[in-house]
């Protein structure tokens, strides 16, 4: 039998946590602008997660760099500008799909599978002789 580590399960958890929190971080943005520190909070507010700047902002860049979001720069008056992202009307449409698409993935892994205790097809065996 085979045995995960703990770095091959935590690998896993990673890559999970990437594409979720991108969808996240769209799904945010969807509704309302944000700057970087104002998403995290956002995303964060449920206590269920943790997350910091450093994990968002790559995520920016690349919906950034794919043309899903837009940023520009804002005028606040507590401090320097800060810089806002949206979704692009691309971003929006894919947005959409992809939610479309998480649903039929979240369903699937959720189902509740009918299998019999021992079915036909694990007692038949399957003799294949070489000669």
């Amino acid at each position: 039998m085979v045995e995960y580590s703990d770095e091959s399960r935590d690998r896993r958890i990673i890559q999970l946590r990437k594409g979720i929190l991108e969808l996240a971080v769209m799904g945010v943005l969807y509704h309302e602008q944000h700057y970087g520190y104002s998403l995290v909070r956002v995303l964060t507010e449920s206590g269920s997660i943790s997350l910091k700047e450093g994990t968002v902002y790559p995520i920016l860049a690349r919906l950034s760099r794919d043309g899903l979001v837009r940023s520009e720069w804002v005028e606040s008056d507590q401090g320097p500008p800060r810089k806002y992202y949206g979704l692009t009307s691309s971003g929006r449409r894919l947005f959409d799909e992809l939610i479309q698409e998480l649903d039929l993935l979240v369903s699937l892994v959720q189902k509740k599978w009918n299998v019999p205790e021992k079915s036909e097809h694990a007692r038949k065996k399957l003799v294949v002789s070489r000669g």
